[in-house]
């Protein structure tokens, strides 16, 4: 890493990313985090359901960009980004959604969780760039090595955007240093091993994973995988900044009417948040 990615990082610690992490923090509760697929269940449903999560309380919404050979996903995201797909759902796509999120008045920090090979097809700067213009906050790339990431993390931070990393039960202390070194805006730690998908609840141990990563940085700490419920939250919310929620509230807006999945996911958050 160069001095001058080292103070990007740095600077990167005043965004809207980090700021609702603290205004969650100074309210004394975790930073609520919902997964919803772009382009899920019809291209036109996402902004109605991002405005419906925003309307609940979500501080942060993680926007799935589906790719048809995911390695981290489970059977419900698998299913929700196949049906994106098939709908017509591209990078290109996922980003006119989010000009007309941010066009709509909504300010909730959006993350691209998404896989490297589109990113790389479409140019990594070119991506930043996009991203950054079209009211992108970060990327989310499960399949990208931080050891190999460095490429676009330096496009993100020139554009202004996250890279957010991530970290699991078992990564080695060397992954962890390499995580640590480029992380920013927040780390995502992986609460099992596996895949994604509700859980009745939350591992073993996770506290002991937590502050084996807390005791070498300042920056928030989310966890994800397996997060389905607000007795897990409260849990949760004792050891780190923020909950990631994605394949509970899919299941959930699977049984919503399509005229009811603005209200659905608000009452979803609501219910994460104990309102």
């Amino acid at each position: 890493m160069t001095n001058t990615a080292l103070t990007q990082i740095n600077q990167a610690t005043t965004s809207r990313v980090s700021a609702a992490f603290k205004r969650a923090q100074s309210e004394g509760r975790a930073a609520i985090v919902p997964y919803v697929t772009a382009g899920w269940p019809e291209i036109d449903d996402t902004e109605r359901i991002v405005a419906g999560l925003v309307a609940g309380g979500a501080d942060l919404i993680e926007l799935g960009v589906p790719f048809s050979d995911p390695i981290a996903d489970g059977p419900t995201i698998q299913r929700t980004s196949q049906r994106a797909l098939d709908n017509g759902m591209t990078p290109d796509k996922a980003l006119e959604i989010v000009r007309r999120l941010r066009a709509s008045g909504i300010a909730t920090p959006v993350l691209f969780m998404g896989y490297y090979n589109p990113v790389f097809a479409y140019g990594l700067d070119a991506f930043a760039r996009a991203c950054a213009e079209a009211g992108v906050d970060g990327l989310m790339i499960p399949d990208l090595p931080p050891e190999e990431s460095d490429e676009l993390l330096a496009a993100c931070l020139d554009n202004g955007i996250h890279l957010i990393y991530f970290l699991a039960p078992t990564s080695t202390a060397e992954r962890v240093e390499a995580v640590l070194q480029r992380a920013n805006g927040f780390i995502y730690l992986i609460s099992l091993t596996g895949v994604t998908g509700a859980r009745d609840q939350l591992p073993t141990g996770l506290g002991d994973y937590v502050v084996r990563v807390r005791r070498h940085t300042q920056l928030p700490l989310a966890i994800g995988f397996g997060i389905s419920n607000r007795d897990q939250v409260v849990v949760a919310e004792e050891l780190v900044d923020g909950v990631v929620c994605g394949t509970a509230l899919l299941t959930d807006l699977e049984l919503a009417r399509p005229d009811e999945l603005e209200e659905r996911a608000a009452g979803f958050i609501r219910m994460l948040r104990g309102d």
